[in-house]
């Protein structure tokens, strides 16, 4: 019988450490609580994410080994320039938050079902209200293509998902979100679990003792709250893109 930590909901900022979780299912530490702000800044600003379904209670997770993103080695290359050959794309950022995560929600691949759920929507949407969830979106023309979204902590952006409603959208939003990001000096996009999809856009995996480390050491750092669209100016466009590799 797997016997896990129950939070408590008058603690918002106490969770178990990410070393006690379960090796099988990989990450599990803990259950219960809730999605206000104060409790995701808290898990995320220790290596913690929530993750679960429908009819299950909220699930915090923090597997090892740990799927990331390196900023500085996230370029783009000729293949998606091939891709974006021809479009008249524009890329921006936290001018859409909402349509992005509920795009992001959309079932899509033949998949009905998906993990964003409501509650997760509007926990995500108070977040950016506050300053601390972002998005960049992808358009062509009034129609968003592509897009991503995460948490920002420190100078440490936790990615929680991406969409593309046209080929290479979400890799642009990412390639354009990696591009800010380095110009900033945060070296990590955290990637959660690794999957076909983010080790075929450059993800790779570390130890979960390292990204701790690492995720202890950005955390602490001063980071930008606030509405990041005055940012747009650094954003990759893709008439500016310079091909790699």
């Amino acid at each position: 019988m797997i016997r896990l930590p129950l939070l408590d909901p008058a603690a918002p900022e106490r969770f178990p450490d990410p070393r006690s979780a379960l090796p099988e299912p990989n990450g599990l530490l803990a259950f219960g609580g809730d999605l206000s702000p104060e409790r995701l800044l808290a898990a995320y600003g220790r290596g913690i994410f929530p993750w679960f379904g429908e009819q299950e209670p909220i699930l915090w997770w923090s597997p090892d080994p740990r799927c990331v993103f390196y900023t500085e080695s996230l370029r783009i290359n000729r293949s998606l320039r091939r891709q974006l050959r021809g479009k008249s794309w524009r890329v921006s950022v936290d001018r859409a938050f909402e349509a992005v995560i509920r795009a992001c929600a959309a079932p899509r691949d033949g998949h009905a079902g998906t993990w964003i759920l409501f509650d997760m929507i509007e926990a995500y949407t108070q977040l950016h209200r506050l300053g601390h969830a972002h998005s960049v979106e992808v358009w062509d023309g009034a129609r968003l293509v592509g897009g991503i979204y995460g948490v920002a902590v420190g100078q440490l952006f936790c990615g929680e998902s991406m969409f593309s409603a046209e080929s290479g959208g979400s890799k642009l939003a990412l390639m354009a979100l990696a591009g800010l990001l380095r110009q900033w000096g945060w070296p990590l996009i955290d990637a959660q679990v690794a999957n076909a999809h983010t080790l075929g856009l450059g993800a790779g995996e570390i130890p979960r003792e390292r990204f701790l480390h690492e995720v202890a050491r950005l955390a602490s750092l001063p980071g930008r709250v606030g509405n990041w669209a005055d940012a747009e100016a650094l954003l990759l466009q893709p008439a500016g893109i310079q091909a790699t590799g």
